[in-house]
């Protein structure tokens, strides 16, 4: 890795997330009566898209917002263009990645086949009307019977799964907003975070816009690289990234493999294994450095294995390490869908070695030819042996390059230190299929006794 080129400036980065903060910053306020600082807010955000062939319609929309006089559509063209330099900056950020590590630039991926949303156009209007009354009112406006608006519209649309994703996205916006009720009251606002999920849910209520992605079939050796744990108060997912090698000797590629399961806020550390292990045979083959043979397993454009037990099967033994050195770079990046172009969803599998590790008052930090990589320690999941202090004493790393805070940064997945003159590796997902560790069989133990009084209480319920 050239870490001197992720440290570089990238020209126009401050100045379209700049563009974006200020209108961030107008949503808070809301639209319904506008201030003069808001109507400058929308008019740098029309300046910013001026040279886009969005320009027209932001700039109209931006001057109907300013007056209080905005439409659905108004609405919508601002997301578009919130989203597009969101966009603009995922690319400038993915092509300085690819430039750091050597590797070639992921090509645009095939558009979407259509969606097939006609039949349900009055359930993504009634979803608009909802997003477009949050932007009036404003996140200092949010009350209970606001934030309640979308459930009626989330309880019909999750009857069709073609609108799961986006009944999914509306329910969890929905149940943040109300937890957090009234806006007036809160100490701090979440206006990225918000800006976010408002920009993205209103997006995706436009006809064809959440159009199902084109797959093939995948066959080949899978290579795991690592596991990425991410855990919420009732739900948990486990993310492989892995190298495909394809069987008819075409070039290999990055790819993931997902599972997502809920969960009750009981289950936490070792025990989230015990949820997800029945829904994906990966975990087990991660846990155990294996590799994995599909055959036919389908695959999205943007390397997303739509995972299939009955597609895969065990192969030989494969470690992790040897595959970030050997197979990792020459692994063609995955592209990425339109509405996916967000910083926040940049990981890129990396192999970092030949560094050292500091600590000081901004957190723990790998120094790479003397430069400066900040290091997300704290992702590393309770659910693994892979510590904070295990990172800090490392000298090989395995990590998901990311970009946060306004600079890259790592998230460990696996690390190779030394134990008594011995290299010994560390894997965020070693307990994925199991574990002989102590501390592992006692938070699964625990899990074990939380799950089967849940099942016990739930199964009373449902005889009364």
């Amino acid at each position: 890795m050239h870490a001197d080129v992720l440290t570089a400036g990238i020209d126009g980065l401050d100045e379209a997330l700049a563009a974006v903060d200020a209108f961030d910053d107008v949503l808070v306020a809301g639209l319904l009566r506008p201030q003069a600082a808001q109507s400058a807010a929308l008019a740098e955000l029309a300046d910013a898209v001026a040279g886009s062939p969005l320009s027209a319609r932001v700039a109209e929309a931006a001057d109907k917002a300013s007056a209080g006089a905005a439409g659905e559509d108004h609405f919508v063209a601002l997301a578009a263009a919130r989203t597009a330099l969101l966009g603009s900056v995922h690319d400038a950020l993915a092509a300085r990645i690819a430039e750091a590590l050597g590797r070639p630039a992921a090509e645009e991926p095939p558009a979407p086949a259509p969606g097939g949303e006609d039949h349900a156009a009055n359930l993504l209007s009634a979803a608009r009307t909802w997003l477009c009354d949050l932007a009036r009112a404003g996140w200092r406006g949010l009350d209970h019977e606001l934030a309640a608006g979308a459930a009626p519209v989330v309880s019909a649309m999750l009857r069709d799964p073609a609108l799961r994703r986006q009944a999914t996205l509306l329910d969890g916006f929905a149940a943040e907003l109300a937890a957090s009720c009234p806006g007036a009251a809160l100490e701090r606002v979440p206006v990225r975070r918000w800006a976010d999920l408002w920009s993205r849910a209103l997006l995706l209520t436009v006809p064809g816009a959440a159009g199902a992605p084109a797959t093939a079939g995948a066959t080949g050796r899978l290579l795991p690289l690592g596991v990425d744990l991410q855990e919420h108060a009732t739900a948990v997912q486990a993310q492989v990234h892995a190298v495909l090698e394809p069987a008819d000797g075409g070039p290999s590629r990055l790819v993931r493999a997902s599972v997502s399961v809920p969960k009750p806020d009981t289950v936490v550390g070792a025990g989230l294994w015990q949820l997800l292990r029945p829904h994906m045979s990966l975990l087990a083959a991660v846990s155990e450095g294996r590799a994995m043979e599909l055959d036919a397993m389908p695959v999205t454009a943007e390397g997303d294995l739509i995972w299939d037990d009955a597609r895969a099967r065990t192969g030989e033994p494969a470690d992790a390490l040897v595959t970030a050195r050997v197979a990792l770079p020459a692994a063609a990046a995955p592209p990425t869908a339109p509405l996916d172009r967000h910083p926040a969803r940049i990981a890129v599998p990396v192999l970092l070695e030949g560094y050292d590790t500091e600590q000081d008052d901004s957190g723990l930090a790998f120094r790479i030819a003397g430069h400066r990589l900040a290091v997300d320690a704290d992702r590393a999941p309770d659910a693994g042996p892979l510590t904070p202090e295990a990172v800090a004493g490392s000298g090989t790393c395995i990590a998901l390059l990311r970009w946060d805070g306004g600079e890259f940064r790592v998230q460990p997945l696996a690390v190779e230190k030394l134990v008594r003159k011995k290299p010994v590796a560390l894997h965020a997902g070693a307990w994925a299929g199991g574990t002989a560790d102590k501390a592992g069989v006692r938070a699964e133990k625990a899990a074990t006794t939380a799950v089967a009084v849940l099942r016990e209480r739930a199964g009373k319920l449902l005889r009364t």
